[in-house]
């Protein structure tokens, strides 16, 4: 069967995405928790999110500008260099829905959402009370990708995890109950009920 080929170094930049979310699929949500300065918090889910490492822990997101800025949850993980990730579960998915509309810097997503700020034990940033997990962060380093920062890449060091304790089996999280999702193109999202296992070689 033969394949197109799109050349990035020409495509449009909109292509580019619809294919890259359309391609690389599921894609685990970062539903990110920051707080300016003034204590104002923000929240905003990612789908360009994931966990990178164990030793030392580590999680990225990253996030592209609004016409006039950055994301607000990239500039105030800037300004303050904290930020949590709150594990998205079937749940809460349409808050989170309501988390991703636009609005302004000034706007609280929780409140907005009807969801509960936390505060971490670690970090000032706010943690979703009702998601099932929260991961709290420090910021390691931010990365300017693309044309004049069209996109910023956000490395953090987790410090704490939050997990309720019904879905724990000592530190195996049982995903039955976890109940999480996963972000496909466009408005789709898929359960992670659904699986199958394979042994490896060896």
């Amino acid at each position: 069967m033969d394949k197109k080929v799109f050349d990035l170094g020409t495509a449009e930049t909109r292509d580019a995405y619809k294919l890259l979310s359309g391609l690389v699929v599921p894609r685990p949500i970062g539903w990110i928790g920051t707080r300016r300065e003034d204590g104002n918090h923000n929240l905003a889910p990612f789908s360009f999110f994931n966990v990178v490492s164990s030793d030392p822990p580590t999680v990225l997101f990253s996030g592209g500008r609004h016409p006039d800025r950055p994301k607000d949850s990239v500039a105030f993980a800037e300004m303050t260099g904290e930020f949590t990730v709150n594990i998205v579960s079937e749940d809460v998915a349409e808050a989170m829905s309501v988390t991703s509309g636009s609005f302004t810097a000034d706007d609280d997503e929780f409140s907005i959402a009807g969801l509960t700020a936390v505060e971490g034990t670690k970090v000032k940033a706010p943690l979703v009370a009702e998601s099932p997990a929260n991961l709290e962060c420090v910021v390691v380093d931010i990365h300017d990708l693309g044309s004049e920062g069209s996109t910023s890449l956000v490395i953090g060091r987790v410090l704490a995890i939050h997990v309720r304790e019904d879905v724990l089996d000592g530190t195996r999280v049982d995903n039955d109950l976890l109940r999480a999702i996963g972000r496909m193109a466009g408005n789709s999202y898929i359960n992670t009920r659904a699986r199958f296992e394979l042994n490896r070689p060896g």
